[in-house]
C-alpha cells in the first residue's frame, strides 16, 4: 500500500533557487514540489523552516575514532557504528562514506586487525535496520604500506564498499612538506624517540622510490575496474595532479595548495575540501585555506573530516560574509555536488523522482539547527 504524506509551509531549497511551498512524499521518494499553500489538511507544517536534501559525506574519519576511543582501547564496531551513525544524522549527513583505513600506521598499527570488523559492522547494522543514515565504506589505502595491495584486494569486494582514495602521508611532500617539524610532531604525539622517529621517516620517505609508485598504480586501476570512486589525497603540486589524471581519479580530495586545485580544475576533477578548514578559517596544518579555493571558484564539495556536525554549519557560513555564496549554491556543496563527484544519481537534490532523504533546518542565532531528518522518506531524527 502506497504511503504519502506531505510537507508545507517551507522553504525548500532546490538545485537553483529557494521555493516557498510544499513537498509530497510517496513510498520513500519525493513524488512533488509546488510553490504555495496546499489542500491537505494532514500537512505538516514545517512553520517556514528550511527544507534541505540530506547531506552527503564523502569524508568522514569519524567511525574509527569510536572503535578506537582511546590508544590500546577497542570498541565493539557494530556499537561504534551506531554511535557514529547518531553524530552523523544529528549533524544532517543522510549518505556517509565512512573512512576506513587500508594500511598500518605506527600511530594506529592495529589498522589491519580491525579493517575487516570494521566493515563487516557497517553492513551488518545495515541490514538489521540499526542505522539512521546510509553508510558507505571509503577505503582510505596507506600507499606506503607494502602490504596495502593485498589489504585492499581482501576487502574491496564486500558490499558495503563503494569509494576509495590514495593516500601518502610521508614528510617532504602533500599534508606534512617540512620534515623537522613531522619529527617534532612524530616524537610529541607518539611519545618516540629521536632514533625511532628518524627511523619512521626513513622509511615512509624510503618507499616513494619504487612502493608508493607501484602501489598507486595497481590500487587505481583495481577501483577502476570495481567502478569505484577514486580521489587523491592531500594534492600538493600540479605534478600530482597529473598522476592522479593519468590514472584516471575523477576526485581531488583535500589539495594542500591553490596550484595542485588549479590543475584539478583543468582536468575537470571533483575538489573536495574539509568543513573544519572552511569553519576554522583555514587548515590545522597550515595548507591552503576552503576559503581562499572558495573564492576562485574551486570549492566543489565539502567533507565532513573529524567534525560531523561540519558540514551543515559550512555550508551557511559560505552564504555569509565575505563568502557570500545564494544558499543553493552553497548547499550544492553538501548536497548535489558530492552527490555528482560519488556517481549517485538518486540522491542530493529536493527533485520528484529521488530518494526522500530530508532535512528541516531552522535558523537560530544565525547558526542552522537541524530539527528533523528523514531517510527515503521516514522520519529518523
Amino acid at each position: 500500500m502506497s504511503v504519502e504524506r506531505v510537507i508545507s509551509n517551507a522553504r525548500l531549497v532546490l538545485e537553483e533557487e529557494v521555493v516557498h511551498g510544499n513537498l509530497v512524499i510517496k513510498d520513500g521518494r519525493i513524488a512533488g514540489i509546488a510553490s504555495g499553500a496546499t489542500a491537505v489538511a494532514a500537512a505538516e507544517d514545517m512553520a517556514g523552516d528550511y527544507v534541505l536534501p540530506g547531506l552527503i559525506d564523502l569524508h568522514t574519519d569519524h567511525f574509527e575514532k569510536h572503535v578506537l576511543p582511546r590508544p590500546g582501547t577497542h570498541w565493539d564496531p557494530v556499537a561504534a557504528i551506531m554511535a557514529h551513525d547518531a553524530q552523523m544524522a544529528g549533524g544532517g549527513v543522510t549518505t556517509a562514506y565512512d573512512c576506513v583505513c587500508v594500511g598500518v600506521s605506527i600511530k594506529h598499527p592495529e589498522r589491519k586487525d580491525i579493517l575487516r570488523p570494521m566493515i563487516d559492522a557497517v553492513r551488518e547494522a545495515r541490514d538489521k535496520g540499526m542505522l539512521r543514515s546510509d553508510h558507505i565504506v571509503h577505503l582510505r589505502c596507506e600507499v606506503t604500506d607494502e602490504e596495502v595491495v593485498d589489504l585492499f584486494d581482501s576487502v574491496a569486494d564486500h558490499a558495503a564498499v563503494g569509494m576509495m582514495s590514495l593516500m601518502d602521508h610521508a614528510p617532504g611532500h602533500r599534508q606534512y612538506p617540512n620534515v623537522q617539524s613531522f619529527r617534532e610532531r612524530t616524537m610529541k604525539n607518539l611519545s618516540l624517540s629521536e632514533a625511532e622517529a628518524d627511523g619512521h621517516i626513513e622509511r615512509l620517505t624510503g618507499a616513494q622510490h619504487d612502493v608508493v609508485p607501484r602501489n598507486r598504480a595497481e590500487l587505481a586501476e583495481r577501483g577502476r575496474a570495481r567502478g569505484l570512486a577514486i580521489a587523491s589525497h592531500d594534492d600538493e603540486t600540479e605534478a600530482h595532479v597529473e598522476d592522479a589524471a593519468a590514472m584516471g581519479i575523477t576526485v581531488s580530495e583535500f589539495p594542500t595548495t591553490a596550484a595542485a586545485a588549479r590543475k584539478a580544475r583543468a582536468h575537470g576533477m571533483h575538489i573536495v575540501m574539509g568543513a573544519p578548514n572552511l569553519i576554522r578559517g583555514g587548515s590545522h596544518s597550515g595548507n591552503v585555506s576552503a576559503a581562499e579555493l572558495s573564492e576562485e571558484r574551486l570549492l566543489d564539495n565539502l567533507a565532513s573530516d573529524y567534525v560531523p556536525a561540519a558540514m551543515l554549519q559550512a555550508a551557511f557560513r559560505l552564504t555569509q560574509g565575505p563568502h557570500g555564496l545564494a544558499l543553493p549554491a552553497a548547499v550544492c556543496k553538501v548536497t548535489a555536488n558530492p552527490a555528482r563527484a560519488a556517481g549517485l544519481d538518486d540522491r542530493g537534490r529536493l527533485a520528484p523522482g529521488l530518494r526522500a532523504d530530508l532535512l528541516r533546518v531552522a535558523m537560530v542565532d544565525d547558526k542552522p539547527h537541524v530539527r528533523t531528518v528523514w531517510r527515503d522518506g521516514k522520519q529518523v531524527m
